[in-house]
C-alpha cells in the first residue's frame, strides 16, 4: 500500500486544577483553542465547556501522538489564560474517547451544549458517566485528584 489513510477523531475532556471555576463566562477561549489546533496541525471540530472544564473534538493526525496534542493545547491555552486569570492551571490528566464518523455530529452538538447539560448534571457525574460508557475502569479515589 503506497499511502496511509488515517481518520482519528477524539473527544477530549479535562478540567481546571481542582475543578475551580476559573474559565470566564462568554470566554474567547473556545476560538483561541480552535486557533491552537489549527496552528499545531490538530484541527478542532468542536469546543465547549463550563467554568471548570472543557470538551474538545479534535482530529489527531498520524504524525502527532494524542498526548502531545493535548499537552500543546493545554500549555498554550493556560499561558494565554494566565494573562487574565492569574494562577490559572489545567488539571494534570485528561480523558480521551475515540469517535466514529457516524457520531461526529452528535458528539460535536453535545460539546457545544455543555452549559445546558450542566444545568442538570455536575461535571463529576458527567465524567464518571463518560468513563463507564466507554468501559474504562477507574478508582474513585484518584479520578478527581
Amino acid at each position: 500500500m503506497s499511502h496511509s489513510y488515517i481518520c482519528n477523531r477524539v473527544h477530549v475532556v479535562f478540567s481546571t486544577k481542582n475543578r475551580q471555576d476559573l474559565i470566564p463566562e462568554n470566554t474567547k477561549l473556545w476560538p483561541y483553542i480552535e486557533g491552537i489546533g489549527k496552528n499545531h496541525g490538530t484541527p478542532v471540530f468542536a469546543v465547549g465547556g463550563t467554568a471548570n472544564h472543557i470538551h474538545l473534538l479534535i482530529t489527531v493526525p498520524a504524525t502527532v501522538p494524542l498526548a502531545k496534542a493535548v499537552q500543546t493545547i493545554k500549555a498554550v491555552s493556560s499561558k494565554w489564560l494566565r494573562e487574565s486569570v492569574p494562577k490559572f492551571e489545567w488539571q494534570q490528566g485528561y480523558a480521551a474517547f475515540s469517535v466514529s464518523a457516524s457520531n461526529v455530529t452528535a458528539v460535536a452538538e453535545y460539546i457545544r451544549r455543555q452549559p445546558e447539560h450542566h444545568a442538570k448534571h455536575s461535571f463529576e457525574d458527567e465524567f464518571r458517566s463518560l468513563l463507564m460508557r466507554h468501559g474504562l475502569g477507574f478508582d474513585e479515589r484518584y479520578v478527581f485528584g
